[in-house]
């Protein structure tokens, strides 16, 4: 398979929100809500104050697709409205979930399969899930029956949302590959493959594990076989950039070429945010822009 052939693929998916106008490209490019707000952060302001604006700026950044962060049925519901009105589609959507503790692991569920099924009205097909860790940003870590019961959660939760004609998909931050990242291997060793699939968000393993190229691309050559979407962030010296690139502190090309060989198609979802020591050089338009022309650009010449 050829290049330009395993692009045309990742074209392929469900939606019900309708793209107008331009023909577009034959790829699809995404972004996740998290950049945008962590944006706005920076100017004192909150992301979705004013959704049908937020929204529109989104859209004239080049991108097709819009993911969120799921908190509830009626949130998609409204975003969806929305997203139809600017002409962008929602492929795939981010929930959290507290997995870890069985008695919230009900209730956990329920809320996750309710959201998933109000965005399988707007032709979402990828679910996206990082359960919670026991404290955002603290060092405490999860101890062994924790993980089991997890993973185990996990494996039902993907087994369910099978059932809905949708793919659940895992997602880490930096926090799971502590302790010689037990939790991360373990929510992939003890699930089933066709339950649970991996958005691979190659910075999160990048920072987990020391900054080291070498433990992100071992990860992907273990789990290569599951990645059905890349999260999609680039830094320089260790630090989040302001837009996308394919050459930094990760070798991009390095892990599309390996995707094509194995003929991976992914869903491609920006997630350029910015952190305390990222620059400061462009409004969050302008950088989105320069990450969705850095990203079209590379796969069209690839």
């Amino acid at each position: 398979m050829n290049r330009r052939s395993f692009l045309a693929t990742t074209a392929i998916g469900t939606s019900s929100i309708a793209l107008q106008g331009a023909p577009q490209p034959n790829f699809h490019i995404a972004t996740n809500v998290y950049p945008w707000m962590t944006f706005a952060r920076r100017r004192g302001k909150n992301w979705g104050e004013n959704l049908d604006q937020d929204i529109s700026n989104v859209a004239k950044t080049g991108v097709q697709g819009f993911e969120p962060i799921g908190d509830s049925p009626k949130q998609i519901q409204d975003l969806g409205t929305q997203l139809g009105k600017h002409n962008l589609e929602m492929r795939s959507l981010y929930v959290n979930s507290a997995l870890h503790e069985t008695k919230g692991v009900d209730a956990s569920i329920k809320n996750v399969l309710a959201i998933a099924g109000e965005a399988k009205k707007l032709g979402t097909t990828i679910i996206v899930t990082n359960p919670t860790p026991i404290k955002w940003g603290g060092p405490e870590n999860k101890n062994d029956q924790q993980l089991i019961t997890q993973a185990k959660a996990l494996d039902l939760l993907g087994h369910e949302i099978n059932e809905m004609g949708l793919t659940l998909a895992y997602h880490n931050h930096d926090a799971e590959l502590r302790e010689g990242a037990r939790e991360f291997h373990h929510m992939l060793t003890a699930t089933n493959p066709d339950n649970l699939k991996l958005c691979l968000d190659a910075h999160w393993i990048f920072r987990g594990c020391g900054d080291s190229q070498v433990a992100l691309f071992d990860a992907i050559q273990h789990y290569h076989s599951r990645i059905v979407e890349l999260h999609l962030r680039q830094s320089t010296g260790g630090y989040w950039t302001e837009s996308f690139s394919m050459t930094g502190d990760i070798d991009y090309s390095r892990i599309f070429n390996q995707l094509e060989s194995w003929q991976i198609k992914p869903h491609f979802v920006l997630e350029q945010a910015i952190e305390e020591k990222s620059p400061d050089t462009m409004t969050v338009v302008e950088a989105h822009r320069a990450s969705t022309h850095h990203l079209r650009t590379a796969l069209e010449q690839m």
